[in-house]
């Protein structure tokens, strides 16, 4: 009967243009979001969804009913609608369609993960594209959903697997990786900006050991790739469209020949022509430069003029080479003072930030929440000695609240925690690094307070900081301390500098 009625009106209920315009905030959204888990909630009420990372098709059972009167004739019913209605049933439809795959799509990121070379075939995708066709998308429009499709659930796989912590910190850190992926508004990205990604540079800050480079990777592996429907595959490998440079490897003389290249005879010593990272980088990859506080000067304007102009010129060579991948840097220096100092040029920091995201620090994720340690320490020993070995967790938790000071503040932070696993793993112990640590940071704050050492300016800044790590943003510590947020951000990095 209600087909019958649908088909008779040809049009959507009000109750069903409710619900998928909801739906749409849900398929767009970012899937980090405390917002979206509550739109799920709120459009399948009394529905035991469960873990939405394991019971992925629990809303879309609930969403497919709704479509099916529309299904059942297909592309002509389709057509019978208006084309605002028609606008309300496409993001319906993808949803369905891309939760019904997520399996095929994860099995095929795995073993593509594994296997270097050519992309491998799409054994699923022309039946994926024919489904989408009959959904009533042009082959050509459905063709890109799917490369779409591809994107999101390599964007979640590696975001989530990669950056593990429950903390507040990591979840707003989760968040803006997707961000940086699809920006804030995926509709956007999906109109207008899904192949215009290279111009826009990522920043990532953080002490030695806290995971930029894992966050960088989860952004590097997660670009739009075209699938090549001729060859049923996608165009690139995503596992090698990712490459990395530890600039503070190389010394001065060498640094410009591993970034460009150099072609042979373009220096003494050059008897073989050599392909640097930006030739290297593929044009759905990206290249992620790695301490970039290290670089002297020259070496930044000709980054610089990279990022300007998107060309580059191998040692030796007059040909001008086009560089479409994006970058990502990062540094554990304190990018402030450098600029402050002259050693970090204005105009390439402001090339390079067009998002700057901060990795936070292991001792930050404890505070904000203690069983941070527990969680990541069976992480590490899942990852070093197997599932079987989830039960030593225990034996490392006692090893390391036996052996270290209370408060121990993990210099090397989750980098440390991982030699400490492997540590403890052979020797059974772990005592931290040498020396005291350093004092907790309220206790320090406090013990100076006491003593009279602290202006009413270093007394502010050091406050607004220590909540700036707590919190997250200038706006929260602003709203804390009843600052504007210029002013609190004007302290914050004030205490950076000292």
């Amino acid at each position: 009967m209600e087909y019958i009625k649908c088909m008779q009106s040809a049009k959507l209920s009000s109750a069903d243009r409710e619900f998928f315009a909801a739906l749409a905030d849900v398929v767009f959204g970012n899937p980090f979001t405390a917002r979206r888990a509550e739109l799920i909630v709120r459009l399948a009420p009394g529905v035991p969804l469960g873990d939405m990372t394991t019971h992925r098709e629990a809303l879309a059972q609930v969403v497919g009913p709704r479509l099916r009167p529309w299904l059942q004739e297909g592309v002509p019913a389709l057509q019978r609608l208006s084309a605002e209605d028609r606008r309300l049933l496409e993001p319906p439809l993808l949803y369905v369609t891309y939760h019904r795959y997520v399996p095929q799509f994860d099995a095929h990121i795995e073993k593509q993960t594994r296997q270097s070379g050519a992309p491998l075939a799409v054994p699923f995708a022309d039946e994926m594209i024919a489904e989408l066709v009959r959904s009533g998308f042009a082959e050509e429009r459905a063709e890109r959903y799917f490369a779409l499709f591809f994107q999101l659930r390599r964007a979640f796989y590696f975001i989530l697997g990669s950056l593990a912590g429950e903390c507040e910190s990591m979840r707003r850190l989760r968040h803006a990786l997707w961000n940086n992926v699809f920006t804030h508004d995926m509709r956007g990205y999906d109109a207008n900006l899904w192949n215009r990604m290279e111009d826009f540079s990522t920043l990532l800050l953080g002490e030695t050991g806290t995971g930029k480079g894992s966050a960088a990777a989860a952004i590097g592996r997660s670009a739009f790739i075209p699938y090549l429907p001729g060859q049923r595959r996608f165009a690139a490998n995503f596992a090698e469209s990712f490459i990395t440079i530890n600039l503070s490897q190389f010394p001065e003389t060498l640094i410009e020949s591993e970034l460009f290249g150099h072609r042979k005879g373009a220096f003494t010593g050059a008897i073989d022509r050599h392909e640097g990272v930006f030739e290297r980088c593929n044009a759905h990859g990206a290249l992620f430069l790695d301490e970039i506080g290290e670089v002297s000067i020259p070496v930044q304007i000709k980054l610089l003029q990279v990022l300007q102009e998107r060309t580059f010129t191998p040692l030796g060579s007059h040909e001008k080479n086009r560089f479409s991948g994006r970058v990502i840097a990062a540094t554990n220096r304190p990018l402030d003072k450098l600029r402050r100092d002259g050693r970090f040029r204005e105009d390439f920091f402001y090339r390079l930030c067009s998002d700057v995201i901060e990795v936070p620090t292991l001792r930050q994720r404890i505070e904000e929440s203690p069983g941070e340690l527990e969680q990541l320490a069976r992480l590490l020993v899942t990852r070093i000695a197997g599932e079987q070995a989830a039960g030593l967790t225990g034996t490392i938790l006692e090893a390391l609240e036996r052996d270290l000071p209370r408060g121990y503040r993990w210099p090397g932070n989750v980098r440390e925690l991982e030699q400490a696993v492997r540590r403890i793993l052979l020797t059974g112990t772990y005592a931290g690094e040498r020396g005291d640590p350093a004092p907790n940071e309220e206790d320090a704050l406090a013990d100076r307070l006491r003593a009279g050492q602290l202006t009413a300016d270093d007394l502010l800044s050091r406050y607004c900081a220590l909540l700036y790590r707590r919190l997250g943003t200038y706006a929260d510590v602003a709203r804390q301390t009843g600052l504007d947020p210029r002013t609190s951000r004007r302290y914050v990095e004030a205490a950076r500098s000292t």
